[in-house]
């Protein structure tokens, strides 16, 4: 049986309380928050990210995971699903490096292989979608070299420093994870 949410480079764990200071420290950098969600790069305390995690903890159709280095175990970003519905096998994946010391080292990709591994084959989703906004350029080439397929563009979604964005929606379908497991596309 092969070893579930861990490659070679990361493992998927649960954030620990120590993490609790870290993730508070990527939700005050306003460069980390602009790529990681729309809203507002508003910053948050410990409490309010401590509420935010348990929040999520007690939900039935959200699940976060810490992204941690396999050699030293180092808490280097997140990712996880929201909005499943379970009904509809969907849910809204996400990804944040928020430690800029592991960017462009494949980290995020494998991250993203785990989670949609264990999204398509633990929790049985048929879809996993996403949203990226069209100045994340590297984002966007990560998810399409995954398999994800663009399905959609909210024009100018989301204003930035005076400047509007179109947002991106991605999905990939288990059928096509598949495909790409076999071809070795992943």
């Amino acid at each position: 049986m092969k070893k579930l949410l861990e490659g070679k480079k990361v493992k998927l764990t649960a954030i620990e309380k120590e993490d609790v200071t870290q993730f508070t420290q990527w939700y005050n950098d306003t460069h980390f928050m602009r790529n990681y969600d729309v809203i507002s790069a508003v910053p948050k305390n410990s409490e309010e990210v401590l509420e935010m995690l348990n929040e999520i903890k007690g939900a039935s159709d959200k699940y976060i995971f810490a992204i941690r280095h396999i050699e030293n175990g180092e808490f280097i970003g997140v990712t996880g699903f929201e909005n499943v519905l379970w009904n509809n096998g969907t849910a809204l994946i996400y990804i944040g490096l928020g430690n800029e010391k592991y960017r462009g080292q494949g980290i995020g990709e494998e991250a993203m292989y785990l989670t949609m591994e264990f999204g398509f084959e633990e929790l049985n989703f048929h879809k996993i979608y996403l949203y990226v906004l069209e100045y994340n350029k590297p984002a966007i080439n990560l998810y399409e070299k995954l398999g994800f397929v663009k399905e959609g563009i909210f024009r100018e979604f989301i204003n930035r420093d005076s400047k509007r964005y179109d947002m991106y929606l991605y999905g990939i379908l288990k059928t096509e994870w598949e495909e790409n497991i076999k071809r070795k596309l992943i």
